[in-house]
């Protein structure tokens, strides 16, 4: 098996003289082989394990063998940020070489940018919006930039892979490798996943079965190439369950523990960083703050001077989740739970870093949902259980944005040739005959002489800034953004600016409380001046909800029939988890589902399904179950009429008849160009991906208890 010798010896030189490794870690030894021989790969590891390395030695030790000329290596990734963090690493690895490496994306300026165009870095590091923004852009001759291209690194894959942000990906490297003529080689790098074969398949592509491909993962158990099955080692560390109750008391507790050490805490919402981060101010703690809607250079100052603090605290959403460095961590704390044992694996790696320290995490729940939810996620991961990365069914919205950008690309493309352009890839090909059609009528596209090309309701649409919001597959609700003087703090939610309130307006934003002094409604600006306390925060979404899983919400009904994750939990935690056993005892049975009647005279069937196989069952049940509801994880409102023999019948075929769930307009309108789709399309791809039938099925395998009590 070839390893660290088999490198370029100028590299290994580096590798043992500059970096002062002895040896490379299992990752990088094991990567070697494949990646030298040309393969498709997915490197697996934990957070801090390597991975760039892994990557970036072989296929360097390839540029420099083979004679690689141009930009023959790109390196995405999906966060700015995070290729930010990533540049000097990649430029010394290049500069040993005598290669360069270089940044492309939204914040690159005009100049720069410039430079790239005429001098072709070896290494491009980029995120897929800008990749595509250069295929499209009349300033890139992308036949000419991408024609030296030999391989394709995709950093944080499963990220991708797990949203429309890994369809949009694929799309576009597939588009990519046409325009170059040859294959190009795809080396994903993970943290550890439910499925990683799956995941291999999935980055390959429409070169599934036709290139050689290769998970590496030598953490795991099982022989690299096999999936583990949803199965992994969880790392030996120090976690602790606490329940404090409030935000309050969480800032509290925070205040008070392991003073001198530096502490990341993670939030699952913007808001409840802004009031976590203020309270903590409020006591004394230095506190920075980071989420989506801080400004760009407000999070970059706060995680530079965080990893230059000592004894501080940054509070953060996922945005730190991923593999930005912000220095040696002592102490990772988590509000609640994170949505999958996945996030968890990720947010525990960033501590126990340092030689001599552990990896460790302090869960905060602050109320018996937030208990639960935790005690539930840290029983799935002592079991070695990390979720399967999936990616979202049926992403026609996606096919509609691909039309559009291929045309704006190409400038003309053939009404029968369009196709060939994805390779067969998925939805990209004969069944988006639909979703064509549509542009055309619609005028997003035009038709003549058998071309396609822009339309001048794409033109109207999409046509600011060069097309810019063609290239971005996220919608986020509009925002204002927020002004002291000159200097942008981030944007708020305009429901803040709008709803009536007693007295002068106020926000938090930046852990800080503002006085709102104007607001340009015309260019969404509202300007703001500080004040000592008062400011609210809160952001909105557009309503599709993700929900829990079916795995981790009946891990929360295993909890509440009596198991403990073994992890130490505190005094306050047994207290607190013993009431809430008390709490759900009659809603809870280890040997099926229950119906039962609540104090208000409500029937709820408790299926502890999760949302998607809820959304499902209420669907399918529809003439049992009370129409409009907001569907849950735990369980479903019945009609107050129902009886077992109802019941029974109802059941009889409801698992040959699953239906799809209802879809709330809202969520129609969060979806990126779903405007640009048939409005059946649009609904049926959400209901689709609302939809779990797989669980829903086994739900309806189970035998219901009726516990319903006499009025």
């Amino acid at each position: 098996m070839s390893g660290v010798d088999d490198l370029d010896p100028v590299l290994v030189h580096h590798i043992v003289n500059t970096l002062g490794w002895p040896g490379l870690r299992p990752l990088q030894e094991r990567a070697v082989e494949p990646l030298l021989a040309g393969d498709d790969a997915v490197l697996l590891a934990p957070t801090a394990g390597g991975k760039t390395e892994a990557a970036a030695f072989p296929l360097l030790s390839q540029m420099s063998m083979q004679r690689w000329s141009d930009t023959s290596v790109l390196y995405l990734c999906p966060l700015k940020a995070l290729l930010n963090n990533l540049l000097p690493r990649l430029q010394t690895y290049t500069a040993w070489l005598g290669r360069t490496a270089a940044l492309w994306h939204g914040d690159v300026t005009t100049g720069r940018r410039r430079w790239i165009l005429a001098e072709r870095p070896d290494v491009l590091l980029t995120t897929p919006e800008s990749l595509e923004a250069m295929l499209v852009s009349a300033h890139v001759d992308h036949k000419a930039f991408f024609s030296g291209l030999r391989a394709v690194v995709v950093d944080e894959v499963h990220a991708f892979a797990g949203d429309d942000r890994g369809w949009h990906l694929l799309a576009v490297l597939e588009r990519l490798q046409r325009v170059v003529g040859r294959p190009i080689q795809r080396v994903g790098l993970s943290a550890t996943v439910g499925n990683p074969a799956e995941l291999l398949e999935w980055l390959q592509g429409t070169g599934v079965g036709k290139r050689p491909g290769r998970v590496v993962a030598p953490h795991l158990d099982e022989p690299a190439g096999s999936s583990p099955g949803g199965q992994a080692t969880p790392p030996p560390g120090d976690v602790q369950l606490d329940y404090v109750g409030s935000v309050d008391n969480a800032a509290t507790v925070i205040a008070a523990l392991h003073r001198g050490e530096k502490r990341l805490v993670f939030c699952e919402s913007r808001r409840l960083v802004e009031e976590l981060g203020e309270k903590l101010r409020m006591k004394g703690v230095t506190t920075f703050l980071s989420h989506a809607s801080l400004s760009v250079d407000q999070r970059r100052q706060a995680e530079e001077a965080f990893a230059e603090a000592r004894d501080c605290v940054i509070v953060s959403t996922s945005t730190l989740e991923l593999g930005i460095d912000v220095g040696d961590l002592d102490r990772v704390i988590q509000i609640d739970a994170p949505a999958t044992v996945a996030s968890f694996l990720q947010r525990i790696g960033r501590t126990g870093r340092r030689a001599g320290t552990s990896r460790n995490c302090l869960f905060l729940a602050l109320d018996e949902n937030g208990l639960l939810g935790a005690a539930g996620l840290l029983l799935q991961w002592s079991r070695g259980w990390v979720e399967p990365v999936v990616a979202p069914p049926e992403p026609r919205h996606i096919v509609a944005q691909q039309l559009l950008a291929l045309c704006l690309q190409e400038h003309r493309v053939g009404d029968h040739l369009w196709p060939e352009w994805w390779n067969g890839l998925g939805l990209f090909s004969s069944e988006a005959r639909p979703i064509l059609r549509h542009l055309v009528e619609e005028g997003y596209l035009d038709q003549d002489g058998g071309l396609l090309f822009i339309g001048p309701e794409a033109e109207r649409r999409f046509g600011h800034r060069h097309f810019m919001n063609l290239t971005a597959v996220f919608t986020s609700p509009p925002q204002f953004t927020v002004l002291h003087g000159r200097t942008e703090i981030g944007q708020t939610d305009p429901d803040l600016l709008t709803e009536e309130v007693a007295g002068p307006r106020r926000l938090l934003l930046a852990g800080r409380s503002w006085l709102v002094t104007y607001i340009d409604w015309s260019r969404k600006r509202c300007f703001v001046e500080p004040v000592d306390s008062g400011g609210k925060a809160k952001w909105s979404g557009f309503g599709f909800v993700r929900g829990t899983s079916f795995e981790l919400t009946r891990v929360v009904r295993e909890v509440l029939l009596g198991t403990d994750p073994p992890v130490d939990l505190t005094k306050r935690a047994v207290r607190s988890l013993a009431e809430a056993r008390e709490h759900f005892l009659e809603e809870v049975h280890p040997g099926g589902t229950l119906v039962t009647r609540t104090s208000n005279s409500q029937i709820r069937w408790w299926t502890w399904a999760g949302h998607h196989a809820n959304a499902t069952l209420a669907s399918t049940l529809s003439e049992l179950t009370v129409p409009a509801q907001r569907v849950n994880d735990c369980w479903i409102r019945l009609r107050e009429d129902v009886t077992p023999q109802m019941w029974k019948d109802a059941l009889a075929h409801a698992v040959d008849r699953l239906s799809l769930p209802d879809v709330d307009d809202r969520a129609v309108k969060g979806l990126k160009f779903a405007e640009a789709l048939p409005a059946r399309l649009a609904q049926a791809t959400l209901a689709r991906r609302l939809a779990d039938l797989a669980s829903a099925r086994i739900v309806l395998g189970e035998p219901t208890r009726f516990a319903i009590k006499p009025v």
